[in-house]
């Protein structure tokens, strides 16, 4: 009897150890540093990787900025065109109203690079990989914010695609990664958020007006299926949606300040 009590309980632990999630914030401090093809898994994090063409090896890094301060780095070595990716815990399968907020930035000295954040169903298995907005390319050495919308899906691991598509040794950067309920995808037709970012469709549903003390630093809209769909700036506080097609749209505005604004707006 106590050898099943025993049994039942080693079970139980195991499947508790990777239990899913349901929103994830990882500042990725508490991870081990160190640098190659063992870092991963860790923290029920994994990592895939190109078979080598030549040395060095592509790997995927934990490194310190500072003390403490750790972030992810992914090295292309000689692989140049060769994806790597970095797969988060197991979630709870994705209803739509989440969205993915996150760091990047290529490293000092290094040629440009992508990013892509996607879905898989199997965290070995990355022709499971279905892309949730398109990629991003990384030129600048400083941190930017990049925020998807994770659509409704039965996949349930958020995938991070690196790609050094310049140049072989690629050195691409991500911190800060959040999983979470945006607090302000109300649909409205008039939206106010905190950071005093005001706007609405025009009568003739071909622009958003904005009402702002500074213009925005930059404006994402994507699909309801998670497509990014239009980038840019404001043209006279005015936002061009014309080429959208009718339906529902989110919107993510960075503001002057630095911080980020997430909504909803419906082009009639």
């Amino acid at each position: 009897m106590k050898l099943r009590l025993l049994i039942g309980t080693l079970m139980f632990t195991a499947l508790t150890a990777n239990a899913q999630v349901a929103t994830i914030n990882e500042n990725f401090n508490s991870f081990t540093q160190g640098q190659g093809q063992t870092v991963f898994p860790q923290n029920q994090w994994t990592a895939i990787y190109p078979a080598a063409v030549g040395n060095p090896a592509p790997m995927m890094n934990v490194i310190a900025n500072g003390a403490t301060d750790n972030f992810i780095q992914a090295y292309s070595g000689a692989n140049q065109n060769s994806p790597e990716y970095l797969i988060t815990p197991q979630i709870v399968a994705p209803a739509g109203d989440k969205t993915l907020t996150f760091k990047a930035r290529r490293n000092t000295g290094s040629a440009p690079g992508s990013i892509q954040v996607g879905l898989a169903s199997n965290p070995a298995d990355m022709t499971t990989f279905v892309a949730l907005a398109n990629a991003t390319t990384l030129t600048s050495d400083v941190f930017q914010t990049i925020t998807v919308p994770v659509t409704a899906s039965t996949s349930q691991y958020i995938v991070f695609k690196f790609v050094g598509a310049f140049a072989p040794h690629t050195v691409l950067e991500i911190d800060d990664v959040a999983y979470n309920t945006a607090s302000n995808l109300a649909v409205s037709d008039n939206v106010k958020s905190k950071a005093d970012v005001q706007f609405a469709v025009n009568a003739d549903n071909t622009a958003l007006q904005f009402v702002t003390k500074k213009d925005p630093k930059n404006i994402n809209i994507y699909s309801a299926a998670g497509q990014k769909v239009a980038e840019g700036k404001l043209n006279g506080q005015e936002f061009n949606i014309n080429a959208l097609q009718t339906g529902v749209y989110y919107i993510i505005i960075e503001t002057a300040e630095g911080s980020v604004v997430k909504s909803k707006f419906i082009k009639k």
